[in-house]
This record gives C-alpha cells, sequence and structure tokens, in this order.
C-alpha cells in the first residue's frame, strides 16, 4: 500500500464537500439536534473552545475519512471508481463509524434521535466522500 499515491486534490474536495454537507444537514436539522443531546445551545458552545474549534476539528476528521477512503479503496476493490468507493465508505460506516456510534451512545445514555441524526450524517459523509474520490480519481 503506498500511503502517499493518493489524489490529494480529490481529498481535499471530498473534505470540502462533506463539510458542506454537515453545513446543511446540521441547519436543517439543529432543532432536533440540539434536543437530542439534552442540552442547551448556551451549553453546547460554552464547553467547545471556542465557536471555531469544532469547525476546525471537524475538518481535520473528516481530511482524515477522506484519506483513509482513498487509501482503502484500490487496496480493497483494486482501483478507485465512484462505485467502489461508496461501496468501502458504507462498508466502513456500517462496521466501524455506525457501531463505534451506538455503542458510545448507549454507553453515555444518549438519545437514539442524536444517533439517528450524527449516524445519518456520517453516511452522507461515507457516500459524498466516495463520490467526490470516485470521479476525480
Amino acid at each position: 500500500m503506498d500511503y502517499l499515491s493518493v489524489n490529494w486534490l480529490a481529498v481535499l474536495l471530498a473534505m470540502i464537500a462533506s463539510m458542506a454537507l454537515g453545513a446543511a444537514w446540521y441547519m436543517i436539522l439543529s432543532k432536533q439536534w440540539v434536543a437530542a443531546t439534552g442540552k442547551t445551545t448556551q451549553e453546547i458552545m460554552s464547553g467547545s473552545g471556542g465557536q471555531a474549534t469544532p469547525f476546525i476539528w471537524g475538518a481535520a476528521m473528516q481530511l482524515v475519512m477522506a484519506y483513509f477512503l482513498a487509501l482503502l479503496t484500490p487496496a480493497i476493490m483494486g482501483e478507485v471508481t465512484v462505485r467502489s468507493a461508496i461501496i468501502v465508505g458504507l462498508h466502513i460506516w456500517i462496521g466501524f463509524m455506525l457501531t463505534s456510534m451506538v455503542l458510545n451512545h448507549r454507553y453515555q445514555g444518549s438519545r437514539w434521535s442524536l444517533t439517528v441524526i450524527d449516524g445519518g450524517y456520517l453516511l452522507g459523509v461515507m457516500v459524498v466522500q466516495g463520490l467526490v474520490l470516485g470521479l476525480l480519481s
């Protein structure tokens, strides 16, 4: 596996596309998401280290996600296409992301609605990133 041979432009654009998805997703579901957290908006904003901090972390983590999707897709599927990248993304989502989220949310006593909202977003992240990676490879 050649760790540096990924299409870095595609990785960067996949991260940007999934951040845009997040902006739309959480704008549409903002009231439901805040209610699902069991906190007020003020409590959420006061514990984040500043208003920009969650977005900086979000961009960094989505860059890592896009990189690993770009790295793993050819290793698993033999090539990077829209179909292969989305298939690998779906497997990563169900096998690791969703299962980890459900596990953590159950121990934390979070509401199922939070798991559905956040899990749905991460599903969208994997599909959007797979689409972008596949189109640009």
